[in-house]
């Protein structure tokens, strides 16, 4: 299968919550295909790091890789982020908003959390959309960008609804962007949603311990985002060692039955639909 025709050698990518996770494991399998790299995060002596890792997958070494200190939530960050990949490189190819964070908070505690989420998990991504899309538009050149969302942003479980609520908002603006991209005239870009499933990261692990069984290596979602991409897939929902796509499938249907049945919502955690859930997973 092939790649996404933007992925190409002497291309250049962008990607926010480069220095670690999905966006680092993205940055290094890009770099080894030849992509020039620019990687956005908040630590300066992380992103350092990464940088030099990220600069042994690449042909081009250090001059390929560019560190950018960022701040997603603040558009004025990423703007600069843009001037200094467009200065550094002179083009964008692959845009990821991939930065995120995490716990949020419940519907009515921890509005410090609230703010905190929205901010870089729907922000960060409205805030790299508006500053690069329509320079990425203006190349005419084959380009990507890609969006990372999270399942929880589509079945909405119950426990951290900013977090979801962050996340259904990615799903919403990169559906929308996917949309007016393709009613553009000329426009050589695509856009995609990406949606991990149970991911080991620094985000998912916070004890810093060792991959779980039930858990996918962020290379395995960088495998499938390549995949799901090079084929023009727009959802690219992956599963895990744990849950598949089928599975997936039906709590995604059940969720958008809540509204056409006319029950509870979250019926799926609601004691009185906890048997017809289980009975519709079973069901061929």
């Amino acid at each position: 299968m092939p790649n996404h025709p933007a992925i190409a050698p002497g291309r250049v990518a962008v990607i926010t919550g480069g220095a670690g996770g999905i966006g680092l494991a993205a940055a290094k399998r890009l770099a080894s295909l030849g992509l020039r790299i620019v990687i956005a995060d908040l630590d300066q002596a992380v992103l350092d790091t990464a940088a030099a890792e990220i600069a042994s997958s690449s042909p081009g070494k250090d001059a390929a890789v560019l560190a950018v200190r960022c701040d997603v939530s603040r558009m004025d960050d990423v703007r600069a982020l843009k001037e200094r990949a467009y200065a550094a490189f002179g083009e964008v190819a692959v845009l990821m908003n991939n930065a995120g964070t995490g716990p949020g908070g419940g519907p009515f505690d921890h509005y410090e959390g609230w703010q905190r989420v929205l901010g870089v998990n729907l922000w960060g991504v409205i805030n790299g959309v508006h500053a690069f899309a329509e320079a990425m538009i203006a190349q005419g050149t084959d380009a990507m960008i890609v969006n990372t969302g999270s399942k929880q942003g589509i079945t909405c479980p119950p426990g951290d609804t900013a977090y979801n609520v962050s996340k259904a908002g990615v799903k919403v603006i990169t559906e929308g962007l996917q949309h007016q991209l393709r009613i553009t005239p000329g426009c050589k870009v695509s856009a995609h949603l990406l949606v991990p499933g149970w991911t080991h990261t620094g985000l998912t692990a916070r004890d810093g311990g060792a991959k779980p069984a039930g858990a996918w290596s962020a290379d395995q979602v960088v495998d499938v985002m390549l995949e799901r991409t090079g084929r023009g897939d727009f959802y690219i929902i992956c599963p895990d060692n744990e849950v598949s796509w089928e599975t997936d499938r039906k709590r995604i249907l059940w969720a958008a039955g809540d509204i056409a049945e006319n029950r509870p919502p979250l019926s799926r955690w609601h004691p009185d639909y906890g048997l017809a859930f289980k009975d519709f997973l079973k069901a061929e």
